[in-house]
């Protein structure tokens, strides 16, 4: 477990060589609280700290004040979808964040359009939490 932490909580270094604080802020944006808890207990027992937001428009304003490392994103939610939150995102912020969908959408097209907005990594439900897990730390690393 200690060797899962140490890769998780790797740290970021600007140009003039002072440290910033470690790559482990996640922003889980999902509406369904049994997904949310799950991954949020796995990644909390990977050393992650987590952030969650229960729609789009909720995710965006916590993507603003909590500037997480990485975004675990749903497709589809209420309010604004998990396409419109990527969009903006990919549109406003200043230095990419790192973005992993899940989705139980089946739909070729839907993967290919999230890869167009640059997408992560695109994950479909139901998933094993090692797949997921294995993507996060592969993105922040």
């Amino acid at each position: 477990m200690a060797e899962k932490k140490a890769s998780a909580v790797s740290s970021k270094t600007e140009g003039d060589g002072t440290q910033e604080r470690p790559r482990n802020r996640i922003l889980l944006v999902d509406d369904d609280a049994d997904i949310v808890e799950s991954i949020r207990a796995a990644l909390e027992a990977n050393g992650y700290q987590v952030f969650v937001a229960k729609d789009g428009n909720q995710g965006l304003v916590m993507a603003e004040k909590e500037d997480p490392d990485l975004i675990i994103l749903d497709m589809m939610m209420p309010k604004r979808s998990g396409f419109l939150v990527l969009e903006r995102l990919r549109r406003t912020r200043r230095v990419p964040v790192r973005i992993i969908m899940i989705t139980a959408n089946e739909g070729s097209r839907h993967k290919a359009y999230a890869e167009m907005l640059g997408v992560d990594d695109y994950i479909r439900k139901p998933f094993a939490m090692d797949r997921l897990l294995e993507s996060v730390h592969r993105l922040l690393a």
